[in-house]
Order: structure tokens, then C-alpha cells, then sequence
């Protein structure tokens, strides 16, 4: 890895705690100059992984969800943990369904070492991972597939998963409110997500500690509709209290 992209990480790392970053800040930190910086803000503000403000940059936020490889790269280190210690909830021999994201498909990455898993999806990405495996039973929603991430969305997915009645169910979300709120950008995905929590026994939510940070218009659920939180590292208090509060499991990976 180079010592950009090693500092571009670095960058990220830091707005995803602090939210927003300074050039200044940034020069200091790293021990270069204001225009290595400015450099590299704008090289990753191209990529969409930060929105340029005056002096610095921020995480991005509001309606506009980001480009899929781009999220891939934000946290990717937090999520291969989150992704390992939410399989490690799963026992073989079990049924699952597993909805559209980067940090479930981190999951679905560690579950690879099962056996005897059914897995319901409507990621096709995680669909195309587990299918090569003889082990696994592997069952797609059908439904309109969004371009963006290859995630199966529409009325026509979420009727799907009526259909099922698994054991546990992996889903992931855009954002996370302190009231205790799961938030996403598409309507469409949040319809099938619901079903997906609906027809589940056990619902895993599996979400880094930057969607703390992040804000999205379209209401998933509420923390009580959750089993058990994994995250990274739960940064808000209140919404500790909340998961508290409603006999949540919380699962800190690192």
C-alpha cells in the first residue's frame, strides 16, 4: 500500500470519528503540506467518500447515498470485524436471510467456513459468494435490481420474503438516530428490509460505528424490532441506553 493511499485511509478514519476534517489539521497531522492535502481531499471527494466544505472536508450525508465501491472502502477494516463476530452468532445447519450492503456482505464473507446454511437474499453480490459452495442452499429475491449495488428492490422482493420464515436475519442500515431509529435513503429497499425483519426469529443489525454520524430520510425500524447490535464500537451513549433498554444484545468486534 502506498504512503497515499495509506494517508487517503487514514483521512477517512478520522472524518468518520470526527465527521468533519481541516486542511490545516490535516498538514499537521500528517507532517505534510497544505497542498498534499488539499490534493488528497479533492481525490476523495472525486471518489464521493467525503463532500468538500470550506477549510477541510466532511463525511457525507443527506438523501444522496454513496457509490457502492466507494462504500466498500469506508471502514473496511471495522466491517471484516463486525463481519466475523456476526457469523460467529450463527451455528451451522441454519437458515438466513441476508439483505443489501457492504457490512453484510462482510458477514456473508465469514460465514464461508459453514456448513449447511440456507440463505435467503436479495444481494446478489452475496449471492454470487456463496452460491459456488455445495454446502450452502442459496435462494435470490426476485424484483427490480438497482444498477447502483446490485440489490433486489421493489414490492416483488418484499413479498418474497413472506414467503420464508428463517432462523436469523442480517441486516444492515445507512444510519443510525439516537432515539433509537434504523434509517436508509431508498424506499424501496427499506420495504424489503422490513419484511426481511418480519419473517425472521433472531434479527442481527450489523452496522459500524459511522452511521452514528450519518443521516437518512427513510425509517427502517426501531432498535426493539433487533436481537442483537454488532458494531465496531458503540460511540453514542444514548442509543446504548436504548438498546439497553429494550434487552438488545450489543456486540462490540473491536
Amino acid at each position: 500500500m502506498s504512503d497515499t493511499t495509506e494517508r487517503h485511509q487514514a483521512i477517512l478514519e478520522l472524518a468518520r470519528v470526527e465527521n468533519r476534517v481541516t486542511v490545516e489539521a490535516l498538514a499537521s497531522h500528517f507532517g505534510v503540506s497544505v497542498q498534499t492535502i488539499r490534493k488528497d481531499l479533492n481525490q476523495l471527494c472525486d471518489q464521493r467518500l467525503l463532500s468538500r466544505v470550506h477549510g477541510g472536508a466532511t463525511m457525507p450525508s443527506g438523501v444522496e447515498n454513496l457509490e457502492y465501491e466507494a462504500r466498500r472502502r469506508i471502514a473496511a477494516e471495522a466491517k471484516d470485524a463486525i463481519g466475523r463476530a456476526a457469523a460467529a452468532l450463527i451455528p451451522n445447519d441454519a437458515s438466513l436471510s441476508i439483505n443489501i450492503g457492504t457490512t453484510t456482505e462482510a458477514v456473508s464473507q465469514a460465514l464461508l467456513d459453514h456448513a449447511g446454511l440456507l440463505v435467503v437474499t436479495n444481494n446478489i453480490n452475496v449471492a454470487n459468494r456463496m452460491r459456488v459452495y455445495p454446502r450452502f442452499e442459496v435462494v435470490i429475491a426476485g424484483g427490480v435490481v438497482r444498477p447502483s449495488d446490485g440489490g433486489i428492490v421493489g414490492e416483488a422482493a418484499a413479498g418474497f420474503f413472506s414467503q420464508f420464515k428463517v432462523d436469523y436475519a442480517i441486516v444492515g442500515a445507512s444510519a443510525l438516530d439516537e432515539e433509537g431509529a434504523l434509517l436508509d435513503y431508498d424506499y424501496r429497499e427499506v420495504k424489503v428490509a422490513q419484511a426481511i425483519i418480519a419473517n425472521a426469529r433472531h434479527v442481527i443489525l450489523v452496522a459500524d460505528q459511522g452511521k452514528f454520524a450519518r443521516s437518512a430520510p427513510v425509517r427502517i425500524a426501531r432498535i426493539d424490532q433487533i436481537d442483537t447490535f454488532v458494531t465496531d464500537h458503540c460511540t453514542s451513549e444514548r442509543f446504548r441506553a436504548q438498546c439497553e433498554a429494550a434487552g438488545v444484545a450489543l456486540v462490540e468486534a473491536r
